[in-house]
């Protein structure tokens, strides 16, 4: 592992950290909801809880290493996530460099996490919808690993079922990890982050 070291940026500028999801009680443990997961277990590490609901989303708020942190969960359901995000954006005035949105993906092996500066949303549509409402792919993004559908099982299905048994016996380690990265984005830039966590990681059934 890489040597980190902090870096400097002005601390009055927030992070606005996004996870993905569907919102409601049978989207729960969805493998399309392991955004919502990530974030949601960020939460809990930095003392916080999701108790405000503004612009479409519900908010919280903490601070990590003296760093404005404002964690969000988009209620708009995953096709219209720009809609929340980018509300967001302009309503705390986040640079895109301080913006990370953390998603599914099912082009990855399970547990297998990818920081990324940009770029497309590679079919993801709650990825799709943030980079039409800002109008730009350069910011930053965390991919999590659910793997390919089985067979010839559509995706669209397979991301909206829970995580199976299986899975869910890793969940506690990919989250982890997940989040960890999160927060070595924060504290050291997204290239140390990069270096330190995009190693893949294989969970065979």
């Amino acid at each position: 592992m890489a040597i980190l070291s902090p870096r400097n940026e002005q601390i009055n500028v927030p992070f606005l950290i996004v996870g993905l999801g569907n919102p409601g009680r049978k989207y729960q443990h969805n493998r399309h909801n392991v955004g919502f997961m990530a974030v949601h277990q960020l939460a809990d590490r930095l003392g916080a809880a999701f108790l405000r609901f503004e612009n479409r989303a519900l908010v919280t708020k903490s601070d990590y290493i003296g760093k404005r942190i404002i964690l969000a969960k988009p209620q708009t359901y995953m096709n219209d996530s720009g809609k929340a995000v980018s509300a967001l954006v302009r309503f705390y005035k986040v640079p895109l460099s301080n913006l990370l949105v953390v998603y599914d993906d099912v082009d990855l092996p399970l547990g297998t996490i990818r920081l990324r500066p940009s770029g497309g949303s590679s079919g993801q549509k709650g990825m799709a919808s943030i980079i039409e409402y800002l109008g730009n792919q350069e910011f930053p993004r965390l991919r999590i690993g659910i793997n390919r559908p089985p067979g010839q099982m559509n995706a669209a299905a397979y991301v909206l079922q829970d995580f199976s048994k299986y899975e869910t016996e890793y969940l506690p380690e990919i989250l982890q990890r997940s989040t960890d990265a999160i927060l070595a984005y924060i504290e050291y830039g997204l290239d140390l982050a990069m270096t330190n966590f995009n190693t893949a990681h294989h969970y065979d059934n």
